[in-house]
């Protein structure tokens, strides 16, 4: 199979669909691999690298993008959309239920759309989003650290304290991978955390692993409320796999908080769990409305772009092997956690989640 493996071009998207030993391995299972020119460049991955693993260098968007296959990392862009062919596999993350405009355009195309963000495995986690959501929970804090600092509108609070001054406050929703990373930094910074999640055995876990230096809390809206007005930085990290993001931020309790406090919102991908979120690029990383500042960038793992371009391919390597060595309906017969991942089918959205959140049919694909 020809796979196609373009330059990404959203805003500092520096990450690339494969590493060049991602590369040699398409390569030596027989198969075609075409790279854009510069798409690893920024990131220590030349053409060179690319080409002495197999890879054939293409000049031009339009020449990867004219594969059978396409191994993206973000969501196709406007100026990709028109080179996309009806039958094409384009495997990437889509984030498709907080983007209707995309799901029609890519529905039009008639590509069969497989997201990295709703692949399963055999005990319903997500590995394709998990390296990612590692990744992303441990910017988060970074970012929102950064962002407390005055210069950057932030109320002037140091996460860790000081001998004789009290550590910041933050306040993490979902104890998920992003949640339990975010954690695990903020703690290293030895700031005051406290998590909360609807699981119990989550909870549970979580307070067995860090005892007394994390505060776990059940999530239900009087705690919301009582904790995020009194933080100093919230990390929002709830994720219902394919739909929506839940908002437990209400713009009254924006409102409510300190001024110069922080929400860094890593859920903005599938909408943000904050009534006041809406997307930001790492070139305008921020905003302030209701005197809190917003950290709400869509593709926070191209921060560290190097790193997450291998945990990634990593992650997502064996099943481009599978999809381009199988094809993808033998692909998914042998594998229901990949058809999981399965969002657009020639015009038909095959996701039950995607297709509540945004009132299409939804259609079961059947291998």
């Amino acid at each position: 199979m020809r796979i196609g493996v373009p330059k990404e071009i959203k805003d500092h998207e520096f990450r690339v669909g494969l590493t060049p030993a991602g590369v040699r391995a398409l390569v030596g299972a027989g198969h075609e691999v075409h790279v854009q020119t510069g798409a690893g460049s920024a990131i220590g991955f030349g053409d060179t690298l690319y080409a002495e693993s197999g890879a054939r260098i293409v000049g031009t968007a339009t020449e990867a993008l004219a594969c059978p296959m396409i191994v993206k990392v973000k969501e196709p862009q406007s100026a990709e959309i028109p080179l996309l062919h009806e039958g094409q596999i384009l495997f990437t993350y889509l984030h498709l239920a907080a983007d209707a405009g995309l799901t029609e355009q890519l529905l039009q195309h008639k590509i069969i759309g497989i997201a990295y963000e709703t692949v399963t495995d055999a005990q319903g986690r997500l590995p394709l989003l998990t390296p990612m959501s590692e990744v992303a929970g441990r910017i988060a804090l970074q970012a929102g650290a950064t962002s407390l600092q005055m210069n950057h509108g932030g109320s002037g609070v140091l996460l860790g304290g000081v001998p004789g001054v009290a550590p910041g406050k933050v306040v993490i929703l979902g104890a998920g991978t992003v949640g339990t990373e975010a954690a695990k930094m903020a703690m290293g910074s030895g700031a005051d955390v406290t998590i909360l999640d609807l699981n119990l055995n989550r909870l549970r876990y979580l307070d067995d692993v860090f005892g007394g230096r994390l505060k776990t809390h059940y999530s239900q809206a009087s705690a919301i409320e009582a904790l995020v007005s009194d933080a100093d930085l919230v990390v929002g990290s709830v994720l219902i796999p394919g739909k929506r993001a839940p908002k437990l931020i209400s713009r009254e309790l924006v409102g409510a908080m300190r001024p110069g406090s922080v929400l860094v919102d890593v859920a903005i991908d599938q909408g943000g769990c904050a009534e006041t979120s809406r997307p930001t690029t790492h070139s305008r990383p921020t905003y302030v409305e209701a005197g809190v500042v917003h950290y709400c960038v869509t593709n926070m793992p191209a921060a560290c772009a190097r790193t997450s371009t291998q945990a990634l391919t990593h992650a997502t390597l064996p099943y481009t092997l599978k999809l381009a060595n199988l094809g993808y309906r033998e692909a998914m017969r042998q594998d229901a956690g990949l058809q999981n991942g399965l969002n657009l089918h020639l015009g038909q959205v095959t996701h039950p989640s995607v297709a509540a959140d945004l009132g299409y049919d939804y259609q079961p694909f059947s291998a």
